[in-house]
């Protein structure tokens, strides 16, 4: 087979693909190797690419054994590492005095990893917020039938206690429903028309109570006439919902709900609506921005759990806005508090 003809075969390949003959080095690399492991590959000793022991040992059992062979290559694109599935098969009567040569193809599976582990992330968090109440309602009820058994006051401080570890419980599972639906939903554009200014008013008066508790000033600033956006209002109302609500448990003493219109927004490119939520508090350490709307994330774990948050709220909104073909937005300083923005598309 001429070289030529051998270099067609390898560019027709579509994934980074290389090849090793019996002396070891590469006889050949498609346009995409050549991308992923540098230029000038013909020639060389494919240790001096692909070094990764495993890697190694198993284009050298292919080229001995002359059988498929299997690994994986760890490498990093300069933004995050990366995982590549290496498969390897034997192909007879090319190469050096025709001995046969290793046909290595790379397929990038860094996504199907971060998912993975992702998922394995998520049910150990679960696991970790539900066995936290478990445990002390366990202990709880051990008490109440022990020692506790003939203590009224004792038993009825525990009861409080047992009652706002079920609550926590319920209010977790809840969550973990919302953002569920909300994740089966995303691709699914909404249809429905609504009047975003008197969406945001009726969700600052549902929140008066709250913030009446927490000595909180509510502050509404919206247009005179309409402003129509095309949503869905049960989703958008949870979404202001819980950016005020978390205003009012950590921002000041002051959350400011503001509306303003663009004809053209940058952020989607298209005529858009900006919904602002304002606080005076004293503001999100810069460290902890890119990672509010990660599941279970808290800036204040301690403070957050006190304040009934199940850490899913934030990712619970993000997934909504993402329906929405939304954006977010979050700016923070401990002089002038923090800002989410959310930017809808009208």
């Amino acid at each position: 087979m001429t070289q030529d003809l051998i270099d067609g075969f390898m560019e027709a390949i579509p994934l980074p693909a290389v090849l090793v003959d019996q002396s070891e080095r590469f006889i050949a690399a498609n346009a995409a190797a050549i991308t992923l492991l540098g230029a000038n590959l013909v020639g060389r000793h494919f240790a001096t690419i692909l070094r990764q022991p495993n890697v190694a040992t198993a284009i050298e059992s292919c080229l001995y054994e002359r059988s498929a062979k299997t690994a994986r290559h760890l490498s990093n694109d300069g933004a995050q590492d990366t995982t590549f599935e290496v498969a390897l098969r034997y192909i007879p009567g090319i190469g050096a005095v025709n001995g046969g040569a290793a046909l290595i193809s790379l397929t990038d599976i860094t996504d199907r990893e971060q998912a993975s582990q992702m998922r394995r992330d998520f049910v150990a968090n679960v696991s970790h917020e539900l066995r936290t109440p478990l445990t002390a309602l366990m202990g709880f009820i051990e008490t109440l039938r022990g020692p506790a058994r003939d203590d009224a006051p004792a038993r009825d401080r525990f009861l409080t206690i047992m009652q706002g570890e079920a609550n926590r419980m319920n209010r977790l599972v809840g969550d973990l429903l919302s953002l569920n639906r909300v994740e089966s939903e995303e691709r699914v554009r909404p249809r429905e028309q609504l009047d975003l200014g008197a969406h945001l008013a009726s969700t600052l008066k549902s929140l008066e109570p709250v913030a009446e508790a927490a000595d909180v000033q509510l502050i509404l600033e919206i247009p005179e006439e309409p402003t129509l956006v095309t949503g869905d209002p049960d989703q958008l109302q949870q979404v202001f919902t819980n950016l005020v609500e978390n205003a009012i448990k950590y921002g000041g003493d002051q959350v400011t709900l503001r509306l303003r219109t663009r004809d053209r927004d940058p952020a989607v490119r298209a005529a858009a609506v900006r919904v602002e939520v304002i606080d005076n508090g004293t503001g999100i350490d810069p460290v902890h921005l890119p990672r509010l709307t990660e599941r279970f994330y808290r800036v204040d774990t301690h403070r957050s759990r006190e304040q009934g948050g199940t850490g899913l709220g934030l990712a619970i909104v993000k997934h909504i806005i993402n329906r929405h073909r939304g954006r977010m937005r979050v700016e923070s300083s401990a002089a002038t508090g923090t800002v989410f923005t959310v930017i809808l598309p009208r």
